[in-house]
């Protein structure tokens, strides 16, 4: 399975904590899944991106809203697996642009997730992101790191 954590901004640098934070977290998922971390000039890039993922099966966008559904690391874990029990292919985590997404780019996601009401910076979404996507591996493998509290 291919994981891409692609967000709408500049790429990040060595020099910026969280693009290093994301980069870590992605290399911890490097035993279950191929990892990357695209950056996007626009949504519509971004999209027309996502559009073009589409092996044996389409891509499977999920996109972070603040209007998303909420959910625990137990159940983020739980859809993590069923979408590899099902064959995905890719699955493409997105931070879209400071305005938030369209209208248009919600109702074309697989899922809108929130981590909550309040606002994040976006490279502590994505810090955020790799860690909770990092985290669900290790629930779906039984390994130590996630202590359920």
């Amino acid at each position: 399975m291919q994981i891409s954590l692609a967000h709408v901004g500049p790429a990040g640098s060595a020099r910026d904590p969280a693009h290093s934070l994301v980069e870590m977290y992605l290399g911890r998922c490097s035993p279950f899944a191929r990892c990357d971390a695209p950056a996007f000039r626009s949504e519509d890039a971004l999209l027309a991106w996502i559009e073009k993922q589409s092996g044996r099966t389409p891509a499977v966008s999920v996109l972070l809203d603040s209007r998303g559904r909420t959910i625990s690391s137990e159940a983020f874990a739980s859809w993590l697996g069923a979408r590899r029990d099902e064959g995905a292919q890719h699955l493409v985590f997105a931070i879209g642009p400071a305005s938030g997404w369209s209208d248009a780019a919600r109702k074309r996601a697989h899922l809108l997730l929130s981590f909550g009401p309040m606002t994040l910076a976006h490279g502590l979404a994505r810090v955020v992101i790799a860690e909770q996507i990092y985290r669900a591996y290790t629930i779906l493998t039984g390994h130590p790191y996630h202590s359920g509290h």
